[in-house]
């Protein structure tokens, strides 16, 4: 695990700068930043950042994904900055695992981010990652009859119980939304934590921390290619959650719910990225 280091004050002639150092890692206050960049957080080939890095440049971010299951380095962030980090097989309990020595200088980057107010998104194992860098943890989630572990996967509806108020992200989820589950815990959320919208199997599925960090425990950033990649490389998961016929029935779902979402999956992508970075939306 890499050694933390306190923050250091530099004095720089575009303006004062604070960077926090972590090895490779490092979080710096600038003035002379003028394009938003959004760095992403990729942990294995097949999970991408899709529609979040449609998005994003078609409003005029840049955008910049890290492997680090490929060995490159965490980024360093400014002020201005965005961070997403995506999902992955491993978990919270893989956190000093040695086969994924980045997790942990993932959460200290998650908790740099947020004590410098830096926007950041969490999908599915990156969601986890941030209710455990503010205090939270995950748990299996459980389900049938006696409970026992089962994983939930597959399209289900989100809904929000709370009152829309003036968040568009909440409004976008009075009415049920489809979107695909594909995760086998549920996240312990710290006590700083506000949920916003749960599916039947799991009440932590949208959660925000402070005003600018957002864990998702769904994805609405898969394409049909995507979806039929999982099916094919996690069988294994799918089958422990569906039976054997899994597949079939996953394929079956992506052609009912896929298209005839996907344009209120981006309205919501909209006014989460709308709540994150006013000036790009």
């Amino acid at each position: 695990m890499s050694s933390f280091q306190q923050p250091t004050l530099i004095n720089q002639a575009v303006g004062t700068a604070v960077a926090v150092n972590l090895n490779n890692i490092s979080v710096t206050n600038s003035f002379s930043i003028q394009m938003t960049r959004l760095f992403v957080v990729q942990h294995l080939d097949r999970e991408t950042p899709g529609l979040f890095e449609d998005l994003a440049q078609q409003h005029g971010m840049s955008v910049h994904v890290i492997r680090v299951d490929l060995g490159e380095p965490l980024p360093s962030l400014v002020k201005g900055d965005g961070l997403l980090v995506l999902g992955g097989p491993m978990g919270v309990g893989d956190l000093h695992n040695p086969a994924f020595p980045w997790l942990e200088d993932e959460v200290l980057l998650i908790q740099q981010a947020l004590e410098h107010q830096i926007p950041f998104v969490g999908v599915c194992l990156g969601a986890q990652l941030l209710a455990h860098a503010c205090g939270g943890g995950v748990e299996p989630l459980l389900g049938g009859d006696p409970p026992r572990p089962l994983a939930e996967v597959g399209w289900a509806p989100i809904t929000s119980t709370l009152e829309a108020g003036n968040q568009s992200v909440i409004r976008s989820l009075i009415q049920p939304l489809d979107v695909l589950h594909w995760h086998g815990d549920r996240i312990i959320l710290p006590k700083n934590a506000n949920v916003l919208a749960s599916s039947v199997r799991c009440r932590e599925q949208l959660f925000r921390i402070g005003p600018l960090a957002y864990g998702l425990q769904f994805h609405l950033e898969v394409e049909d290619e995507d979806v039929f990649r999982w099916i094919a490389e996690d069988n294994d998961f799918i089958c422990a959650a569906l039976g054997d016929n899994a597949a079939d029935i996953l394929r079956d779902q992506q052609q009912l719910y896929s298209s005839s979402s996907r344009p209120r999956r981006l309205k919501l992508l909209s006014d989460l990225f709308s709540e994150l970075w006013p000036s790009q939306f």
